[in-house]
């Protein structure tokens, strides 16, 4: 048996992140792994602090660590730790050391970066609307710098999905 390819999407906010976990997990029959942070703010009576988002990786981590063994083929993360590295920074303006040592011990196969291409849609959790550039190339550097395999995802919601399923297919030579 083949092992499981993991593949990280990832990106600023607003970018289709979700959706297109859940439908790379149809198309190609097998499971993703939610965003965490997203639940874990819903259920907070209170905002979110810059604990919250360790517990918050660790609990991501761990979930990921649980669906791989039911993964065909793929596994695809909503979300990674560079994301929390990001916005522990930019909130923070520090990032906790285990965040740090994850990143570079555990690796995915590929990372999807979301393009800003996609409107925006507002959302309770939602924070940066008029920084999108800017993050968005705060990621780029983040793989870059990592030296990460990544592919850039752009197209309207409807393209977006045959463009992540084409990007895959090549990178991973299964088209």
């Amino acid at each position: 048996m083949a092992p499981v390819l993991k593949v990280a999407v990832t990106g600023p906010e607003s970018t289709g992140k979700s959706l297109l976990c859940q439908q790379l997990a149809g198309h190609f029959n097998t499971v993703h792994v939610p965003e965490y942070a997203r639940e874990y703010v819903d259920r907070l009576n209170r905002p979110y602090c810059r604990e919250d988002i360790l517990v918050i990786a660790r609990e991501q981590l761990s979930r990921e660590d649980a669906l791989v063994k039911t993964a065909n083929r793929y596994l695809f993360c909503d979300t990674e730790l560079i994301v929390a590295k990001i916005w522990e920074l930019h909130k923070y303006k520090d990032c906790h050391p285990w965040i740090l040592e994850q990143i570079e011990k555990r690796r995915y196969d590929l990372y999807l970066l979301c393009d800003i291409d996609l409107p925006w849609e507002p959302d309770p959790q939602r924070e940066y609307p008029h920084m999108r550039n800017f993050f968005f190339d705060w990621f780029r550097r983040e793989l870059e710098g990592y030296e990460f395999p990544y592919l850039i995802i752009s197209g309207s919601r409807n393209e977006r999905l045959d463009n992540a399923i084409r990007a895959l297919e090549s990178f991973f030579n299964t088209g």
